[in-house]
């Protein structure tokens, strides 16, 4: 979409058209860091959080007991409407062609480096991707490639002693294109991942589970929904038993995990439910969620029992749930081992280092899940057509967004293991809400071409909107006698706020923007009615949302700018480029460790340097002096 929207012709070719998007494993969307990262993609331009919105069946703002920094949207969605949804929207998009075919291997031509196509013999030549060739035979032309596949290469399916080759459940693997891909001296490696049994809705007693809602007034994922529009349905909370455990027990040999016969690395943060078991003995009991897979099915997927025991044990361990002892499996559950590609073979584009124009996005960077493979998708796509129009690539600083943290973790530190991405990964979370990411990406996706002018205007509206509000807020009196008339129980605690404004106000911890709103409609009614807030006894989700990035700014204003002061710093650090020309060979006093990581990552600055693993800061410091030493030699030479 990326490519297409900044105005290149681009095909997408996949093995199935009708499977595009189709969410093989948990049909749905965000959760913990997870919905930072659609919010993000969505304020660049991207297109997930819009086709989630449309087809999301039960929506949770999750973490709301905590600081907002860590509040993330999540959306149970229909997966078989999700799957239609997107395709309808890729369809749509002029210069985007959807093909079906089977990529076999890539063209590659010998280019001068950064430089156009050349056959002549050059010796500062590099290989460049510059097409693809198809299964058929036939060979398409390119300025770049994007490969995206997902678990496909090389996809070998584990189900109890039962091995196949497959991409996903069904659908058959990419050999072709894995085993080319080997060919090119990038550096690989092997991981897995799983899913659970899927159970027919008809078969349980539903009775027997507490039911989990969704959001009273749903929160939208895309800055451009208005409203949640479609039916919300319920999910429900199961508990694994004392009986559960031992089957598990007695069965584990019988795992692929447990046998050998799985030797690659899953993800530590979706363990199985075998892998609970073992690795949590003291725990009595593992909670599950049974979550709709749409409107229109009876399916049920059962999230937080990913397993690839033998279809046997997985009807017994289903059974031993109370509530589950009639429901009958409609598709077992399995682990899938695929082949992935050491993401410090990437540049900071996401395009290969080897290989000019190849860029990788995705679960063949080593990541895990949806959203991890989305903010790398359109990062990939961004660059991509940059590169090939000739233009200056796009890169965000890992202060500015938790794409670039996921991006600067993989190209600095690689991964064995399918990388999450987690709050707890940002250095300054607090910058980085789900409300503000519009804030910080908008402009970049507006000068890249991926915001269209009705979105763009609505963007500013928003933007004079929340300045409008803020003036309010700082220069207004506040009320304290309306107030108490309003809300009589926060009497008591506004007693010392005599002569303070709004925003004074705000800054207690006991005062929301929720508490003032029945004043604010008052002094500013236009902003409510741009937000759609037209009921005086309830806030729509738009003004809800707009007036809680409001008070985030007011109430943290001081830890803010605290944190400011700190990325200030740090980009300081990020703004001392080491040369492409440096030899860290000629710094005495480099381990011969630390001197081989940093020759292999390449980092461009002294702020990227010092996040490689084994790299101290001591180390760092001895790079900056050299770069000084290294520097006036080679003047002295020229």
């Amino acid at each position: 979409m990326a490519c297409a929207r900044m105005g290149l012709k681009t095909a997408l070719f996949t093995l199935n058209v009708d499977l595009i998007a189709q969410m093989s494993c948990n049909p749905a969307v965000g959760g913990i860091a997870k919905g930072h990262l659609v919010r993000e993609v969505d304020a660049l331009g991207g297109v997930m959080g819009e086709v989630t919105d449309a087809v999301g069946i039960q929506f949770r703002l999750l973490n709301t007991s905590r600081g907002p920094a860590v509040w993330s949207p999540r959306a149970q969605c229909d997966k078989q409407q999700y799957r239609l949804k997107m395709r309808e929207v890729l369809e749509s998009q002029p210069n985007l062609f959807i093909k079906q075919a089977e990529v076999a291997e890539l063209i590659l031509e010998e280019v001068p480096t950064g430089g156009p196509r050349s056959d002549a013999a050059d010796p500062s030549a590099r290989r460049a991707a510059t097409g693809i060739k198809l299964r058929d035979g036939r060979q398409v032309q390119a300025g770049a490639v994007v490969i995206t596949t997902g678990t496909f290469l090389n996809g070998l399916i584990h189900c109890g002693e039962q091995t196949y080759p497959a991409g996903r459940s069904g659908e058959p693997p990419s050999q072709l294109l894995g085993e080319s891909l080997k060919l090119l001296g990038l550096r690989g490696c092997r991981l897995k991942t799983g899913t659970p049994p899927r159970l027919d809705g008809r078969t349980i007693d539903w009775s027997r589970f507490a039911m989990q809602p969704g959001d009273d007034d749903p929160t939208p994922f895309s800055f451009r929904t208005k409203k949640i529009v479609q039916k919300q349905v319920p999910c429900y909370i199961a508990f694994t038993t004392e009986d559960t455990h031992r089957i598990i027990r007695e069965n584990v040999h019988r795992s692929p995990m447990y046998s050998g016969q799985i030797q690659s690395i899953g993800p530590r943060y979706c363990p199985s439910i075998e892998d609970k078991i073992v690795k949590f003995p003291d725990k009595l009991q593992h909670q599950l969620f049974l979550e709709p897979e749409g409107l229109n099915t009876h399916e049920i997927y059962v999230n937080g029992m990913s397993t690839s025991m033998p279809i046997d044990v997985q009807l017994a361990v289903i059974k031993s749930v109370p509530g589950l002892e009639s429901a009958e499996m409609l598709r077992p559950g399995y682990a899938i081992e695929y082949d992935s590609i050491d993401p410090t073979e990437l540049e900071r584009t996401l395009e290969t280092k080897k290989i000019e124009r190849l860029f990788l996005a995705g679960q063949i960077n080593g990541t895990s899940g949806y959203e991890e493979a989305a903010c790398q998708g359109i990062m990939a796509g961004i660059n991509a057509a940059l590169k090939v129009k000739g233009e200056q690539p796009f890169v965000l600083d890992r202060t500015e967004g938790y794409t670039a943290i996921l991006i600067d973790d993989l190209i600095s530190k690689g991964t064995n293991e399918p990388y999450r991405m987690f709050t707890s990964r940002a250095e300054f979370r607090l910058q980085l809400r789900i409300d503000n990411a519009d804030r910080r990406l908008t402009p970049y996706g507006r000068k890249l071409g991926l915001i269209s002018d009705d979105a763009w205007r609505d963007y500013l509206a928003k933007q004079d909107r929340a300045s409008a509000m803020q003036k309010v807020l700082e220069t207004t009196k506040a009320d304290l006698e309306k107030l108490a008339r309003t809300i009589p129980e926060g009497a008591d605690s506004l007693s010392s706020a005599t002569g303070q404004t709004y925003a004074q106000l705000l800054k207690r911890p006991e005062v929301t923007i929720e508490f003032l709103s029945p004043m604010l409609r008052e002094l500013l009614p236009s902003f409510f009615a741009a937000c759609d807030s037209s009921d005086p006894a309830r806030l729509s989700a738009q003004a809800r949302n707009e007036l809680k990035s409001i008070e985030t700014e007011i109430k943290y204003a001081g830890y803010l700018q605290q944190q400011q002061r700190s990325i200030d710093r740090l980009k300081r650090a990020e703004e001392r480029a080491i040369p492409e020309w440096f030899d860290y060979a000629q710094v005495s006093g480099l381990s011969r460790e630390m001197n081989e990581k940093l020759s292999h990552v390449r980092p461009r600055t002294l702020g990227h340097a010092i996040r490689i693993p084994g790299v101290t800061p001591a180390a760092v410091s001895l790079i900056n002096v050299f770069i000084e030493i290294q520097g006036k030699r080679m003047q002295q030479l020229r």
